[in-house]
């Protein structure tokens, strides 16, 4: 019984080696594929096509509604729900709002920063077909790998193998889910 292909796997040595493969395979057309590297590489998602996100607008904007949200909290409850006056200070005193204000902006900001990055990686996920390789733990120790994903809509099994060993890999290798 043959399993489901996940994508072809290519293994080179060096950074500068996978950045130019990943930019080949993206001239030629090639869209679902990542580079699985040990360590992090600037030039790499360039290289790979992917886009800019938009998480610090996504992070702002909620850091201005947690802001807001904080400050007509409390405002809305010193002035309306339980009115004191202490001292002969104003109902809406906005220096003893500053406290709380600045931590709903942190809260919501932060808690927005680490949901949309747990999406966008698409985690949690505890598994990924990468593992199947016979050499996967070279992956996270010294080699760098570059996965053509089945879904791609120009994935061709023998074209796409041929492909890659045009790239001069150490070796090309089938992914199975």
């Amino acid at each position: 019984m043959s399993k489901e292909l996940f994508g072809l796997a290519a293994e080179f040595n060096s950074p500068e080696e996978i950045i130019e493969a990943a930019k080949k395979a993206n001239s030629a057309g090639y869209k679902n594929m990542d580079a699985y590297v040990p360590f992090p590489i600037e030039d790499l998602p360039n290289a790979l096509g992917q886009k800019e996100t938009r998480l610090g607008w996504v992070v702002l904007g909620m850091a201005i509604i947690g802001a807001l949200t904080g400050f007509f909290m409390q405002y809305y409850a010193n002035t309306y729900f339980y009115p004191l006056n202490a001292g002969g200070k104003p109902m809406n005193s906005w220096p003893n709002f500053v406290i709380i204000t600045f931590e709903f902006t942190i809260l919501f900001s932060a808690f927005t920063a680490g949901l949309f990055m747990l999406g966008r990686n698409g985690l949690p996920r505890p598994y990924h077909p990468i593992f199947n390789m016979e050499k996967a733990q070279n992956i996270t120790g010294d080699k760098f790998v570059l996965c053509i994903e089945s879904k791609d809509k120009k994935f061709n099994l023998n074209k796409t193998k041929d492909f890659l060993a045009s790239l001069n890999p150490n070796y090309v290798e089938e992914v199975e889910l």
